[in-house]
């Protein structure tokens, strides 16, 4: 059998498991470079029996599966993924399984956009380096400070703790969350989101994507904010419209973003989130660490070797 590792942009998914007890029953290739769409994703693959995807880079339809009558096994990394359909997917034989996956680099990340963004790592680093002034910038202090959470799930409670450890209030908000839920966190919940995004000096979003919480930060929204506020978002790009915080950030209306997740990935080299001003952006780096690829991939070797046993584990949804 024939096995492709998708989006393997560092070359480290060999180096991250051991995929040796496969060796004589599949062969493994590594694809580095991203297809683009599901003509060039069909060809391909269209002599594999096995994928392995990460996270939610690449959208498995039921016009690609069909197109795909080789495959048998599809392992994702993570244990939910909203861009497979599952029905599609047992329609055409095809068993899905999943990882674990660790909430801890989502949260580092946050805070190293956040304080990034602060204290104007970026422009000084650059300055420094490339014979600038010497101190451009003035930052932004975050002792009592407050931050405001939009979902305060896993994410965003490990986020809310680190906040209290910096001295800041944190407050959060989202559909479901009650004042007992927030009150176990350590953190007031908002009134509404509308008060929790006027009253935030940075706001940072970790909500699942859904029906409830698509464009739920649209040009109203952003407009309640402070002039002087930040907005980070890890979490998934259509909770923010694009084009909005776009225009908030050529027109100063928010003091920056830092954004890891975008509209279109990877990032075309024209697009507009390239040249914001005000914008501390990385290419979605949230779960990209060394322990969760070995986690990642290490289990995609063990879902590999239980569906060749006829055994598969954490099957999917």
């Amino acid at each position: 059998m024939r096995c492709a590792v998708l989006d393997d942009f560092q070359g480290t998914a060999g180096a991250c498991a051991d995929w040796s007890p496969l060796a004589g029953r599949v062969e493994v290739v590594a694809f580095a470079a991203h297809h683009a769409d599901e003509d060039e994703l069909a060809a391909a693959l269209a002599d594999f029996d096995i994928v392995v995807t990460l996270r939610e880079r690449v959208a498995f339809p039921a016009s690609l599966f069909a197109r795909l009558p080789r495959l048998r096994l599809l392992v994702a990394s993570g244990m939910r993924n909203s861009v497979i359909d599952y029905a599609a997917a047992d329609a055409h034989g095809v068993t899905v399984c999943g990882t674990a996956s660790s909430s801890t680099p989502p949260v580092e990340l946050t805070w190293a956009l956040l304080l990034g963004l602060a204290r104007g790592i970026v422009a000084e680093n650059t300055a420094l380096r490339e014979g600038g002034p010497w101190q451009s910038t003035v930052g932004a202090d975050l002792d009592g400070r407050r931050l405001g959470i939009l979902g305060l799930g896993k994410i965003g409670a490990r986020v809310a703790r680190i906040a209290l450890a910096f001295g800041m209030e944190v407050t959060a908000w989202s559909p479901n969350l009650t004042e007992e839920r927030a009150a176990e966190a350590g953190v007031r919940a908002a009134v509404s989101k509308e008060e929790l995004l006027a009253e935030s000096d940075f706001v940072s979003i970790h909500l699942a994507l859904g029906d409830r919480s698509r464009g739920l930060v649209g040009a109203p929204e952003l407009a309640l904010m402070k002039p002087t506020a930040y907005l980070v978002n890890t979490s998934r790009a259509a909770i923010v419209d694009q084009d909005a915080l776009l225009a908030a950030l050529h027109e100063g209306r928010i003091a920056g973003a830092g954004v890891d997740v975008f509209d279109v990935e990877p990032l075309p080299a024209d697009h507009p989130m390239r040249t914001a001003p005000r914008l501390l952006a990385t290419p979605h780096l949230g779960y990209v660490s060394r322990d969760n690829y070995r986690t990642y991939y290490g289990q995609a070797v063990e879902d590999i070797l239980a569906f060749l046993d006829g055994t598969p584990v954490r099957r999917l949804p």
